[in-house]
């Protein structure tokens, strides 16, 4: 604290708030996992809250279906010291020596734990992580009776819950701990963001996130926890891209577009940010998606993270673009039919609520939003009105292989007649 005097014993209140003040922690640099903002929670609960088990100490001890796994996750930490060689101690010593660095990174003030609650939550939590991510890629590690790989089969449910921003370990932590296997434990040398390559993306309904994963190998990129991974891992902006203020979002929807005559195309890039509008075709890719609740929940939480750490806006632009490109199931149909969403819920209404509900507690930067200038160029596609004229002509006269004969013959004969008129003009010339 400063030299400013806080105490005066002579003033109860004074006294008393200086207390407060001087009692204040200092606010960590380090802080990289956060509660998730009300307004994004109310929409959705289930999408933020863990289902079997707690990972850090934001939701320990929490509901009884999270006490149950503290068991299992126990039996997981003596695998992890058996594979080691290393005791107990050495790793208690190891996590309480970092004890206030990880506090540090929970944006919540963790102070209803002792330095030895804290130290055996986090050392358990991490050991279970690793764990699971090696047990997932080598089965043969895999117990005959273990309650998570094989009955009653809890992976689906845990690897959702690692997916959770409330739900997080700082990466650094599991590092240090993954360092103690050795060689003889990790077959073809894998590597910690191997091992959690495997165990995300075969699992995660998003398409194009293979050759993503190749940055984060070389280890330039300083991971915060698994939401910061995998937010990395889903957005890959242009570079070159233009930002222009946006105006106005009042943009026209998928069906409306293509009454205008827009086509749509699925994108040969697997960027989900490389949606590209050519004005002179008419034709607008967009790379293809997948609407299913683990997409939901993967999107949510890297949308929150974005929203509580980064500058950047880009989840939170796309959710906002997407949401008024799909406003009804007719929306969702026509995308479906070109190939370009996969929905896997259990009908078209759910597809377009599933949209709708996720950009709820969105954020519009009018200053800062990444798709204003491919916003702008479909408004003023869509408000030319010969695009409209055109496409109900085509949709008008191509019903029919018929039409079709008589637009050709249409278009034969105004030909021939002027032809005819073109020669009855030269011969009338000619003659006088």
């Amino acid at each position: 604290m400063s030299n400013i005097h806080l105490i005066d014993i002579e003033d109860p209140l004074v006294d008393s708030m200086g207390k407060d003040l001087q009692s204040l922690w200092p606010l960590s640099t380090e802080c990289v996992i956060y509660k998730v903002p009300k307004r994004l929670r109310r929409v959705k609960e289930s999408a933020y809250t863990p289902k079997v088990v707690s990972i850090g100490p934001l939701h320990h001890g929490g509901h009884q279906g999270l006490r149950a796994m503290e068991e299992h996750k126990l039996r997981y930490l003596r695998d992890f010291i058996d594979r080691t060689g290393e005791s107990l101690k050495f790793f208690v010593d190891l996590v309480r020596k970092n004890e206030a660095k990880l506090r540090g990174c929970y944006a919540e003030t963790i102070d209803q734990f002792s330095v030895d609650e804290f130290v055996k939550m986090i050392l358990v939590d991490a050991a279970f992580i690793i764990e699971v991510l090696l047990k997932s890629s080598t089965p043969k590690l895999q117990d005959k009776n273990d309650r998570i790989f094989k009955k009653p089969w809890l992976i689906q449910d845990i690897w959702t819950d690692m997916l959770l921003l409330e739900n997080q370990l700082p990466f650094f932590i599991i590092e240090d701990l993954f360092k103690k296997y050795g060689k003889e434990v990790l077959s073809e040398n894998l590597t910690l963001i191997r091992l959690t390559e495997y165990f995300f993306k075969f699992r995660m309904e998003l398409p194009g996130i293979e050759d993503r994963w190749e940055e984060f190998s070389s280890g330039d990129f300083k991971i915060k926890h698994f939401v910061d991974l995998l937010r990395h891992v889903q957005l890959k902006p242009v570079k070159e891209h233009q930002m222009i203020k946006l105006k106005k979002l009042t943009m026209p929807g998928v069906t409306e577009l293509h009454e205008a005559g827009v086509r749509f195309q699925v994108s040969r890039s697997e960027n989900l940010f490389d949606i590209k509008f050519d004005k002179m075709k008419g034709i607008l890719e967009i790379p293809s998606f997948i609407f299913s609740a683990e997409t939901e929940i993967t999107i949510r939480n890297s949308l929150a993270f974005e929203q509580c750490y980064y500058s950047e806006n880009y989840i939170n632009d796309y959710v906002i673009l997407m949401n008024r490109l799909v406003e009804t199931r007719k929306d969702i149909e026509l995308l479906v039919k070109e190939g370009i969403v996969e929905n896997r819920f259990n009908n078209t209404r759910e597809g377009s609520n599933f949209l709708n509900k996720l950009a709820d507690g969105a954020i519009l930067d009018e200053d800062n939003f990444y798709f204003a200038s491919l916003s702008k160029a479909l408004n003023a596609y869509y408000k030319t009105r010969w695009h409209k004229r055109k496409t109900n002509l085509r949709q008008k006269y191509s019903k029919t292989p018929w039409a079709v004969i008589w637009i050709v013959a249409a278009i034969f004969l105004s030909i021939l007649i002027i032809i005819q008129t073109v020669c009855s003009v030269i011969q009338s010339v000619k003659g006088n």
